[in-house]
This record gives C-alpha cells, sequence and structure tokens, in this order.
C-alpha cells in the first residue's frame, strides 16, 4: 500500500534536495522542478483569509490553489455549494501550475488536510495524477519543525493542460445515492460533524438533517493533534462502518463534497481503497425538496 501522506522531515529534504539540483551551475535554464507544493490553505467563515495567509508566509516555492475559484465551479447550480470545477478548465489551471505527468505533486493546508488540501489531492487522482500525497499535520507541523516559510512568490514555468479529464465513474451521482436508499447501512457515510448529521444545528445549508441510511464518521475523528491517525487505528475505525460492503461499494459525502475527500483521504490511508465521493453531498441533496430528509 503507497500511503497519500507524507511528513515534514521528509518534504524538507526533498526540498531541500531539489534546491540543489536548481541552483546547480551545470542545470539548464529549461529544467523543470519535479516537485510541486501547493498551498491550500482556505475557511468557509473567512474565503480570503487562505490568500492572505499564504502573502504573509508559506513553503518555499509554493503556489496557492483557492477552494471557490480553482478547485470549484461556484457557477454551476443544482450541484451544492462546492460543485466541481470543469475538468478541461481544472487540467489547465495544472498546466498553468506547472504540474504535469511527470511532476510530483505535494499539497497543504493549515493543519489535518480537510480544508482543502485533500480536495485538491482527489480532484488530481481524478484526473489521473497518482504522484500526489498531502503534508501530514499541514502548514502548523511545518512551523512546529521549524522549517523556513517565505513570502517570495515562485516563478513557474507554464505547462500546456494536463493531458486527463476527470473518470466521472469514481464520482456518485444523485441518481445513485437515490436508488440505494433501500441498501444496507454501510454504504453511503457522512463526514459532517455529528449534530449537523443529526440535524440538531444547520449553519450552512437550508434543510437539516441528512441522507436516509447514512451513517455518521466526522471526518475530525480521523485526526488526532492535527495529523491523521495511524493507518491501523483508523482500519479499525472505519471498517466496522462499512460492515459487508466492498471498500469499492461505499460512498462518501458531506456538506458541499470538500470533507468527504479528507474522509477517503482517511480510508486510502488505512488501506481501505476504492471508495468514491458523492461531490453534491448534502447541499446538492437539499437542492431539490422532492428527496427525502432523516433526522436523528
Amino acid at each position: 500500500m503507497t500511503t497519500p501522506l507524507i511528513d515534514v522531515t521528509t518534504l524538507a529534504q526533498a526540498l531541500d534536495d531539489g534546491a540543489t539540483r536548481l541552483m546547480d551551475a551545470r542545470a539548464t535554464a529549461s529544467a523543470v522542478p519535479t516537485l510541486r507544493v501547493v498551498d491550500a490553505r482556505f475557511s468557509l467563515a473567512d474565503p480570503q483569509s487562505g490568500a492572505a495567509l499564504y502573502a504573509q508566509g508559506h513553503l518555499p516555492g509554493a503556489l496557492y490553489a483557492d477552494l471557490n475559484r480553482d478547485l470549484s465551479d461556484l457557477g454551476s447550480t443544482g450541484h451544492g455549494r462546492h460543485p466541481l470545477p470543469d475538468s478541461d478548465a481544472f487540467a489547465a489551471r495544472l498546466g498553468a501550475w506547472g504540474i504535469g505527468p511527470q511532476t510530483d505533486v505535494v499539497i497543504y493546508d493549515a493543519g489535518d488536510g480537510s480544508m482543502a488540501a485533500a480536495r485538491l489531492w482527489w480532484l488530481l487522482r481524478l484526473i489521473g495524477h497518482a504522484q500526489v500525497r498531502v503534508l501530514d499535520g499541514g502548514f502548523a507541523a511545518w512551523q512546529a519543525a521549524g522549517l523556513p516559510v517565505t513570502a517570495a512568490l515562485p516563478q513557474v514555468t507554464a505547462l500546456p493542460p494536463y493531458p486527463g479529464q476527470f473518470d466521472r465513474s469514481q464520482i456518485a451521482s444523485v441518481e445513485e445515492v437515490q436508488a440505494r436508499l433501500k441498501h444496507a447501512p454501510g454504504w453511503l457515510i457522512d463526514a459532517r460533524a455529528g449534530e449537523r448529521f443529526r440535524g440538531e444545528v444547520e449553519p450552512l445549508d437550508p434543510v437539516a438533517g441528512h441522507v436516509p441510511g447514512a451513517v455518521n464518521r466526522p471526518f475530525a475523528l480521523n485526526v488526532h493533534e492535527g495529523r491523521l491517525r495511524p493507518a491501523e487505528d483508523l482500519r479499525a475505525a472505519l471498517q466496522p462502518l462499512i460492515g459487508t460492503h466492498a471498500p469499492d461499494e461505499v460512498v462518501l459525502m458531506c456538506g458541499s463534497g470538500v470533507t468527504a475527500c479528507h474522509l477517503l483521504l482517511a480510508m486510502e490511508a488505512a488501506g481501505l481503497e476504492g471508495a468514491r465521493i458523492y461531490a453534491d453531498s448534502w447541499s446538492g441533496w437539499v437542492s431539490d425538496a422532492s428527496r427525502p430528509v432523516a433526522t436523528g
């Protein structure tokens, strides 16, 4: 099993090695780094804060990816608060970032990967890019290790649009979710906080509750002190939730399709590979008042 994570020590060493190569006088002017770091810090409460934090300081060489602008298509309707970006537009964005099929990509956000490092990790996987990992512990872990931060903007050699399309088979549609409502529990897991799942509070969407038959696994339970829990602990917690379902029969959701990616990250780290994401998630589900809602 290949872990979807990278620790700060390994990344720091890779950046040091890469900087040595790029500063080598024998390197050609057209040399393209094989490692690209992307800062995906974002706050739902303050959508501008991620870019502001990036401007104040980021990992050396890191580019910035904005959840709303780069990782979503907010002009799309009926698909929740963070609809998936257009596949061609995302491919063009990757090219502009200097990311091609041979590029190793490391993504981080402020801490645990849920906002929105795991989202970009999944989108890259969706377009066919396997060489991508999330920095375990994110920017907080990097700072705690005393590693360097810079406000300098990187110089990027743009590439053509990434040669790929989203694999739609890895995205669960609303029609599939509706068709499986009577299936045994464990096939649909909701990553929202328990009080939102139960319908006790709903700070973001117009209707409270959950999709009937879904089970709840708040994504925050997969994290300890800002880092993903050990693989064996994750597997011990997640395997009972899916019951007799194979991992590739499982669909993950959340409020808008963002923290569901973090739950997918946890499942992959646990060796439970192949789950798919209902990208519209709860905000998309409740956009049609005819769809059933459960509480409690």
